[in-house]
Protein backbone atom coordinates (compact mmCIF):
# COMPACT_ATOMS: atom_id res chain seq x y z
CA UNK A 1 0.00 0.00 0.00
CA UNK A 2 2.97 2.27 1.28
CA UNK A 3 4.23 1.55 -1.92
CA UNK A 4 1.44 2.32 -4.30
CA UNK A 5 1.57 5.61 -2.57
CA UNK A 6 5.02 6.40 -3.49
CA UNK A 7 4.23 5.79 -7.29
CA UNK A 8 1.11 8.08 -6.94
CA UNK A 9 3.63 10.68 -6.06
CA UNK A 10 5.73 10.20 -8.67
CA UNK A 11 2.99 9.84 -11.26
CA UNK A 12 1.89 13.45 -9.93
CA UNK A 13 5.07 15.21 -10.49
CA UNK A 14 5.03 14.13 -13.93
CA UNK A 15 1.91 15.26 -14.95
CA UNK A 16 2.76 18.21 -13.37
CA UNK A 17 5.92 18.40 -15.57
CA UNK A 18 4.13 17.61 -18.72
CA UNK A 19 1.01 20.20 -17.52
CA UNK A 20 4.02 22.76 -17.13
CA UNK A 21 5.68 21.95 -20.36
CA UNK A 22 2.35 21.92 -22.27
CA UNK A 23 1.32 25.70 -20.76
CA UNK A 24 4.42 27.35 -21.63
CA UNK A 25 4.47 25.85 -25.69
CA UNK A 26 0.82 26.89 -25.85
CA UNK A 27 2.03 30.26 -24.16
CA UNK A 28 5.13 30.65 -27.13
CA UNK A 29 2.27 29.99 -29.70
CA UNK A 30 -0.48 32.15 -28.30
CA UNK A 31 1.89 35.37 -28.32
CA UNK A 32 3.86 34.43 -31.60
CA UNK A 33 2.75 37.75 -33.90
CA UNK A 34 0.11 35.22 -36.45
CA UNK A 35 -1.80 34.25 -34.17
CA UNK A 36 -2.23 37.86 -32.82
CA UNK A 37 -2.88 38.93 -36.35
CA UNK A 38 -5.02 36.44 -36.73
CA UNK A 39 -6.89 37.26 -33.47
CA UNK A 40 -7.35 41.41 -35.18
CA UNK A 41 -8.58 40.20 -37.86
CA UNK A 42 -11.32 38.15 -37.03
CA UNK A 43 -12.65 41.05 -34.41
CA UNK A 44 -12.30 43.49 -37.33
CA UNK A 45 -14.32 41.33 -39.89
CA UNK A 46 -16.80 40.87 -37.01
CA UNK A 47 -17.27 44.37 -37.15
CA UNK A 48 -16.86 44.69 -40.39
CA UNK A 49 -19.44 41.69 -41.41
CA UNK A 50 -22.25 43.73 -38.36
CA UNK A 51 -21.34 47.10 -40.71
CA UNK A 52 -22.10 45.21 -43.97
CA UNK A 53 -25.41 43.42 -42.89
CA UNK A 54 -26.71 46.98 -41.82
CA UNK A 55 -25.54 48.42 -44.28
CA UNK A 56 -27.74 46.27 -46.76
CA UNK A 57 -30.25 45.41 -44.19
CA UNK A 58 -31.05 49.23 -43.20
CA UNK A 59 -30.09 50.99 -46.44
CA UNK A 60 -30.03 48.63 -49.45
CA UNK A 61 -32.66 46.28 -49.35
CA UNK A 62 -35.18 49.71 -48.25
CA UNK A 63 -33.81 51.46 -51.72
CA UNK A 64 -34.50 48.33 -53.42
CA UNK A 65 -37.70 47.66 -52.65
CA UNK A 66 -38.51 51.16 -53.26
CA UNK A 67 -37.95 50.70 -56.67
CA UNK A 68 -39.21 47.56 -56.47
CA UNK A 69 -42.29 48.96 -56.05
CA UNK A 70 -42.35 49.30 -52.16
CA UNK A 71 -42.10 45.65 -51.62
CA UNK A 72 -40.36 44.93 -48.25
CA UNK A 73 -37.95 41.62 -48.76
CA UNK A 74 -37.57 40.66 -45.29
CA UNK A 75 -40.78 39.86 -44.90
CA UNK A 76 -41.37 37.62 -47.92
CA UNK A 77 -41.73 34.12 -46.84
CA UNK A 78 -43.02 30.92 -48.31
CA UNK A 79 -45.63 29.24 -45.47
CA UNK A 80 -45.05 25.09 -46.06
CA UNK A 81 -47.16 24.84 -42.73
CA UNK A 82 -49.41 26.74 -40.85
CA UNK A 83 -49.61 27.77 -37.80
CA UNK A 84 -52.21 25.45 -35.75
CA UNK A 85 -53.85 27.45 -32.84
CA UNK A 86 -55.51 25.80 -29.29
CA UNK A 87 -59.13 26.74 -29.12
CA UNK A 88 -57.97 29.64 -26.99
CA UNK A 89 -56.91 31.32 -30.20
CA UNK A 90 -53.37 30.67 -28.58
CA UNK A 91 -50.77 29.26 -31.28
CA UNK A 92 -50.20 25.72 -30.02
CA UNK A 93 -47.59 24.74 -33.26
CA UNK A 94 -45.19 27.67 -35.40
CA UNK A 95 -45.69 27.94 -38.41
CA UNK A 96 -42.88 26.77 -40.63
CA UNK A 97 -41.67 29.15 -43.38
CA UNK A 98 -38.92 29.95 -45.69
CA UNK A 99 -37.78 33.11 -45.30
CA UNK A 100 -36.65 33.88 -48.55
CA UNK A 101 -36.73 37.91 -48.13
CA UNK A 102 -33.99 37.07 -45.57
CA UNK A 103 -32.13 34.89 -47.79
CA UNK A 104 -31.72 37.69 -50.52
CA UNK A 105 -30.68 40.01 -48.06
CA UNK A 106 -27.78 37.74 -47.19
CA UNK A 107 -27.03 37.43 -50.64
CA UNK A 108 -26.77 40.95 -51.10
CA UNK A 109 -24.64 40.95 -47.75
CA UNK A 110 -22.41 38.48 -49.17
CA UNK A 111 -21.85 40.44 -52.64
CA UNK A 112 -20.73 43.58 -50.74
CA UNK A 113 -18.37 42.11 -48.43
CA UNK A 114 -17.13 39.96 -51.37
CA UNK A 115 -16.92 43.19 -53.93
CA UNK A 116 -15.19 45.42 -50.26
CA UNK A 117 -12.26 42.42 -50.09
CA UNK A 118 -11.89 42.26 -54.05
CA UNK A 119 -11.14 45.93 -53.79
CA UNK A 120 -9.15 45.45 -50.85
CA UNK A 121 -6.93 43.22 -53.13
CA UNK A 122 -6.89 44.88 -55.40
CA UNK A 123 -5.05 48.04 -53.95
CA UNK A 124 -2.72 45.83 -51.84
CA UNK A 125 -1.72 44.27 -54.88
CA UNK A 126 -0.80 47.74 -56.70
CA UNK A 127 0.81 49.10 -53.70
CA UNK A 128 2.47 45.23 -53.67
CA UNK A 129 3.71 46.10 -57.66
CA UNK A 130 4.33 49.65 -56.86
CA UNK A 131 6.76 48.42 -54.23
CA UNK A 132 8.84 46.29 -56.05
CA UNK A 133 9.36 48.40 -58.71
CA UNK A 134 10.76 51.10 -56.98
CA UNK A 135 13.07 48.30 -55.12
CA UNK A 136 14.07 47.28 -58.67
CA UNK A 137 14.87 50.80 -59.88
CA UNK A 138 16.95 50.83 -56.58
CA UNK A 139 19.31 47.83 -56.87
CA UNK A 140 19.73 49.64 -60.63
CA UNK A 141 21.06 52.44 -59.61
CA UNK A 142 23.43 51.28 -56.96
CA UNK A 143 24.38 48.23 -59.69
CA UNK A 144 28.47 49.43 -60.21
CA UNK A 145 29.22 50.54 -63.97
CA UNK A 146 30.01 47.65 -66.30
CA UNK A 147 33.62 47.14 -66.69
CA UNK A 148 35.15 48.08 -70.16
CA UNK A 149 37.21 46.09 -71.95
CA UNK A 150 40.48 47.28 -70.82
CA UNK A 151 39.45 46.94 -67.24
CA UNK A 152 38.02 43.03 -68.17
CA UNK A 153 41.35 42.42 -69.27
CA UNK A 154 43.45 43.82 -66.20
CA UNK A 155 41.24 42.14 -64.10
CA UNK A 156 41.91 38.78 -65.75
CA UNK A 157 45.42 39.14 -65.61
CA UNK A 158 45.20 39.92 -62.07
CA UNK A 159 43.65 36.70 -61.44
CA UNK A 160 45.86 34.81 -63.29
CA UNK A 161 48.75 36.40 -61.67
CA UNK A 162 47.09 35.11 -58.13
CA UNK A 163 47.27 31.79 -58.98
Amino acid sequence: MVKDLNNMSVIKEIKGIKGKKWLKEFRDFAVKGNVVDLAVAVVIGAAFGKIVSSLVADIVMPIFGALAGGVNFTSWKWTLRDAVLNDGGVIAKQAVTMNIGIFIQNIFDFFVIAWAVFIMVKIIGRLKKQLIKEEIEEKKEEAPAPLSKDQELLTEIRDLLKK
